[in-house]
């Protein structure tokens, strides 16, 4: 067995293009080495700035043998006593086989001849050379260049490959490269570290390039920055700010990874946390470091009592010059931070209430107006939402407030040069003209949820902005014809829809969308009377659009697929879902612990026996009162008895039903289920499909009601 390398050694790679180049890789190679039935016992993948490393290991030298069968004519046609007829003997031919070489095999429809072939294994190096040219080409990502004068594209231009089986080079060609790309066992090691070295062995490639100065395993450098970064000065009261994101981009941007700390002039840390933050992380790929044990404000107007004068930087230096990389480092993150704070003091001049005036000058979307006028729809949204969720008419007015200020940082010096704050700088900036403190963390958060993962606003001004905004957009972008469609969506509409359902569901608030929708549409048509947009249609599309946001995001909570279909299924209409969509939060999760405490199974059993009788029955599914539906003169068994007064129980529970009705209609069906069984089963039931037809009409009259009863709480016959 033999070990296959293959390095690819281009200029500078983008650090986002890392993990999608390994699983690339690695899915394109397993694919076909398993095709050709070429044996191996691990593939590994990985890069590093300047180089993407494919290894096999344990590969064979030849592909295994490939065996065909190939059926003939019958037995009967190609033998005749014993002897090989035409039909045999030309069959054989065709197979290059002598009629001897024959096979006789049963089959059902009776006794075939067959061919046996079997094509020898090809060698592995003619495989492999057959297989790389089209291994690098698929190999896909963003900003794909040229270079020369060829035609072939890739993120960033190759230099050279290095392609060994063992000790021997696999040499084979790319087409559209000009210049042609030399392949053999040259590599290059650390730019600091010369400029050739030769690669004797597969096996021997990690070692040889560790040796000067390249940490090519991609995860080995990952938990070697975590881990220098970890242990800085273990007994002081530091806490490094090194994000996931952030770890892995700086595992994508060095081969040598060299901790260095560097200091900053105390002066500024007058500016906010959050600015000095993303200078550092976002612009400069620093580590900030935080004071340990801090209760962060996300208000502070400062960061003495947030963070540390000082920051982390891994250097894809030499340790030898660790001075000058600090130096260097130190003099350009002073550059930044003093553009950071002259913005901000060029900021303060103007106050916000005048940089509301300049987003008139903004355009939002072509048709759509300006920035200016966007922020006057999330206004009138703002108290549409909170006179239904019934704020007092303080946190009303605030609300507007909040959503009057949202979007004046837009057009600061500080966001047009960091958008990153969008939201965060606004806040800070009325908090320093004097604003209250809840319309100034209103204004911070309302940005939130940016997505699934994220926190949700803190205060009920921010959640009631929060669902504002995300309410304008969606009316505006599909009142303007546009809508996702499957990975494209520009405006990030699902997202939108998922934050509105997240904070209903996470504030517990009871808000009818469709009334909103409704009564938003109307003046969208008033508002805009230029787009050609069908009311009842794009209500339609709206409503739609929400259902499958709230199965999607159920799905993302792993709920059981076939819960959500039981209270989220087509067997409801999306008017009812959107009416109260907390209602529907609610059910699933009571449908879930029901489950998980083991009383779903009996109660589900008998309602979904009952719902398939159901179907049968006239009766429509708002009936849930059975006193004028069932006739008790006509019972014949006191199970029928049993069973109307079960419905006659559950009847209150299932009228109006709010969250302690939910739990005691559960608790009564739950309670109800031997009586139900007993309708069906044993002695003392019942045929419910008997001839007589009043005997028949009766009962499943009743069971009817129990199905409509039950589906106050969720769609049984859905459930597995």
């Amino acid at each position: 067995m033999s070990t296959y390398l293959l390095e690819i050694g281009t200029e500078e790679l983008p650090a986002d293009l890392a993990e999608s180049v390994i699983s690339q890789f690695e899915l394109n190679v397993n694919k076909d080495l398993k095709l050709s039935k070429i044996k191996f016992s691990e593939i590994r993948v990985t890069t590093t700035p300047r180089r993407i490393a494919l290894m096999i290991e344990g590969i064979a030298s030849f592909s295994e043998d490939n065996i065909a069968d190939r059926k003939g004519p019958p037995v009967s046609q190609a033998f005749h006593d014993g002897k090989p007829t035409k039909a045999a003997i030309g069959f054989a031919r065709k197979y290059d086989l002598s009629p001897e070489k024959l096979e006789i095999r049963e089959t059902p429809k009776g006794s075939f001849v067959f061919a046996k072939l079997i094509e020898k294994g090809k060698p592995v190096e003619s495989l492999l050379a057959d297989y790389l040219p089209g291994w690098i080409s698929k190999i896909q990502g963003r900003r794909f260049m040229r270079w020369g004068n060829g035609d072939f594209r890739f993120s960033r231009p190759i230099r050279w490959i290095v392609s060994l089986i063992d000790s021997d080079v696999l040499s084979f060609s790319i087409p559209g490269c000009d210049p042609e790309i030399q392949i053999g066992n040259i590599t290059r090691p650390h730019r600091l570290h010369g400029s050739r070295l030769e690669i004797k062995n597969a096996k021997t490639y990690f070692d040889q390039l560790k040796n000067v100065g390249v940490t090519v395993d991609r995860n080995s450098r990952l938990l070697h920055i975590n881990d220098l970064v970890l242990n800085y000065e273990p007994n002081e009261k530091v806490k490094p700010d090194l994000t996931e994101s952030l770890l892995r981009e700086l595992t994508d941007l060095v081969e040598s990874p060299l901790l260095v700390n560097g200091n900053f002039d105390e002066s500024f840390l007058d500016l906010p946390p959050e600015v000095l933050s993303t200078v550092m992380k976002v612009h400069q790929r620093y580590i900030p470091l935080y004071k340990e044990n801090i209760e962060f404000d996300p208000l502070s107007l400062d960061s003495k009592n947030i963070l540390l004068p000082r920051f982390l930087c891994i250097s894809n230096g030499l340790s030898s010059a660790k001075e000058n990389i600090v130096l260097g480092n130190e003099k350009v993150l002073k550059a930044r931070f003093s553009d950071a704070s002259f913005f901000i003091k060029s900021d303060l001049l103007i106050s916000s209430s005048s940089r509301i005036d300049k987003l008139k000058d903004v355009t939002f979307s072509e048709g759509l107006g300006s920035l200016y006028e966007r922020v006057n729809r999330i206004e009138w949204l703002v108290k549409i939402v909170t006179s239904k969720l019934k704020f007092d008419q303080d946190d009303i007015e605030k609300s507007v407030r909040v959503a009057h200020f949202s979007k004046h940082d837009l057009v600061s010096n500080m966001v047009d040069e960091f958008p990153e704050l969008q939201g965060i700088i606004g806040s800070k900036y009325l908090l320093h003209e004097g604003e209250s403190r809840d319309v100034c963390l209103g204004v911070l958060e309302h940005y939130k949820p940016k997505g699934t993962a994220d926190s949700l606003p803190s205060n009920n001004l921010g959640n009631a902005v929060s669902l504002a905004e995300r309410f304008e957009l969606l009316f505006s972008i599909y009142a303007k014809g546009e809508r996702p469609s499957g990975s494209s969506d520009p405006y990030a509409l699902r997202r939108a829809a998922n934050g509105i359902l997240m904070i209903l569901w996470n504030k517990d608030w009871k808000l009818n969308i469709n009334e909103i929708i409704n009564e938003s549409l109307i003046y969208w048509q008033e508002l805009f009377p230029s787009l050609p947009f069908d009311l009842a249609s794009l209500s339609s599309d709206l409503e739609e659009f929400f259902r499958q946001r709230i199965i999607s995001l159920l799905e993302e909570k792993d709920i059981d697929f076939d819960i959500i279909q039981a209270i989220a299924g087509n067997t409801f209409s999306t008017s009812e879902l959107l009416d109260d969509p907390t209602d529907v939060d609610f059910r699933i999760s009571l449908l879930m612990n029901m489950r998980k405490n083991k009383t779903l199974n009996s109660l589900q059993a008998v309602v979904s026996r009952a719902s398939k009788l159901a179907s049968k029955s006239s009766i429509s599914k708002e009936v849930i009162d059975p006193s004028n539906f069932i006739d008790k003169s006509i019972f014949e068994k006191s199970c029928e008895s049993e069973m109307f007064n079960v419905l006659e129980k559950l009847k209150p529970l299932a009228t109006n039903c709010d969250r302690i009705k939910y739990k005691l209609l559960a608790e009564g069906l739950v309670s109800s289920a031997e009586t139900l069984t007993r309708f069906f089963d044993g002695e003392g039931s019942v045929m419910v499909m008997t001839d007589d037809i009043n005997l028949r009409n009766n009962r499943l009259n009743l069971l009817t009601i129990l199905r409509n009863q039950s589906l106050k709480l969720a769609d049984f016959s859905k459930l597995n």
